[in-house]
């Protein structure tokens, strides 16, 4: 009977996604459609629409439309030409300088936002003209663009994180922040090697050295922004306050910042909020639907059917671990990390857990993973915003895009099997 039941589900959701009906429906009519073969239609209905109210009914959500709001500000509060300048007089005289670039400003400004299409947007828009006025062709400077956007999701604060602490029940939020530090800094170093001899077989040009009075001034006017990662990462860790509460500091913390650069007026604020309420709606919406088809599954027994018939494969952990990267790398494809997140840390989960594996290392695993179909089609949220940024085709960014993504999946191997770069720093302060 289970086997009807997984069909159904996996059908009808690829089905619906075929025909073109938005992600987030397609996963709430897919779990209804499971649901039917069980309970009757009323009760179906009844029940679905009532998981996913009560799923959205969460103190720690709260976190996830500040931080949206906090992202919008500091896109809108001139804090993105602080980090890029920043990191310009720290990289720019190394082989594919303007590359290098790229990536730590968005590693900054990834992780001050926490947002992969913020930081997308916002580096793409100020650095591409400038590396294509430099030499720099379009589609590489697209595809650093892309891949160096999606270290934020892991460099904390990120709404992703916080999701998986939600689906996982429970999972120390501060512990998955801190354990995300290391794994996005590797990511964001096997990027740069990738576009460092990139760039020195493409003959790139090399920027000057800036003089260290140079890079004091900008990291001066850049440390009002960083100094949030400080207050926002540091008050969580010491339990001063949640991560909600973080949240709806750094909104206050970076609308006094906005104000303060003279970036942001009092007559773009509504924007700014409208924007943030768009993002927000399309977000719980993901989640509600995720929910709703989580608990379905549930009902339904599936992850514990989906955990037998694993570990009836193989129970060594290297092996199951690498099952769970190669389906995961396939699901990144066609569904939105939100929903995967939901759906998914359910199921594989117990697995990892029986095998030993502590669930934040695993969360870390789960995050990077789906951040690498960011930047794949045909659903690649991340490569759709980074080429339409640059102005050129899917087509025409594969070539460069190949060599950063395999750099991405061999982070994701070494993160995988070496735990101590996730767990390091949560160890270090107790969790």
């Amino acid at each position: 009977m289970v086997l009807t039941e997984v069909l159904i589900l996996v059908l009808s959701f690829i089905v619906l996604l075929g025909i073109g009906v938005p992600i987030a429906w397609s996963i709430g009519l897919s779990g209804l459609f499971t649901l039917l073969v069980s309970i009757d239609s009323i009760p179906a209905f009844t029940t679905l629409a009532q998981r996913m109210g009560t799923g959205l009914d969460s103190f720690t959500l709260l976190a996830i439309p500040f931080f949206i709001l906090a992202g919008q500000l500091i896109n809108k509060g001139g804090l993105a030409q602080r980090l890029i300048k920043l990191a310009k007089d720290l990289m720019g005289s190394l082989p594919g300088g303007l590359a290098h670039v790229n990536i730590v400003a968005a590693m900054l400004f990834g992780a001050i936002a926490g947002s992969a299409v913020a930081a997308a947007s916002a580096i793409g828009s100020i650095l591409g003209p400038r590396m294509e006025k430099e030499g720099y062709s379009r589609e590489f400077s697209a595809a650093v663009n892309i891949t160096s956007s999606t270290t934020g999701l892991l460099i904390p604060p990120s709404n992703i994180l916080i999701i998986y602490s939600l689906a996982s029940g429970g999972v120390s939020i501060a512990a998955l922040f801190l354990a995300g530090y290391l794994p996005g800094i590797l990511t964001g170093l096997a990027l740069m090697i990738v576009a460092a001899f990139w760039a020195k077989k493409k003959n790139f040009p090399v920027g000057e050295r800036t003089k260290l009075a140079e890079v004091a001034k900008s990291f001066v006017r850049a440390f009002p922004a960083l100094l949030l990662l400080v207050i926002v990462i540091g008050g969580i860790i010491a339990g001063i306050f949640t991560a909600t509460e973080a949240s709806a500091i750094a909104v206050v913390y970076t609308l006094i910042l906005g104000f303060m650069y003279r970036e942001l007026t009092i007559k773009e604020l509504p924007q700014v909020f409208l924007e943030s309420v768009k993002t927000t709606s399309i977000v719980m919406l993901l989640i509600a639907a995720s929910i709703a088809m989580s608990w379905v599954m549930s009902f339904e027994e599936i992850p514990q059917n989906v955990t037998e018939a694993l570990l009836s494969l193989s129970d060594n952990k290297v092996v199951i671990l690498l099952m769970i990267n190669v389906i995961l790398l396939f699901v990144g494809t066609f569904m939105d990390m939100t929903p995967a997140v939901l759906i998914f840390t359910p199921i594989f989960l117990p697995i990892v857990v029986e095998l030993g594996i502590e669930p934040v290392h695993f969360g870390i695993i789960m995050i990077l993973n789906l951040s690498i179909g960011l930047c794949t089609p045909p659903v690649g949220t991340i490569l759709f915003v980074g080429v339409g940024v640059a102005k050129t085709t899917i087509v025409k960014v594969i070539k460069p895009l190949l060599p950063l993504f395999i750099a991405m999946i061999v982070a994701l191997m070494v993160i995988t099997y070496f735990p101590q770069i996730s767990l390091w720093l949560p160890n270090l302060f107790g969790f």
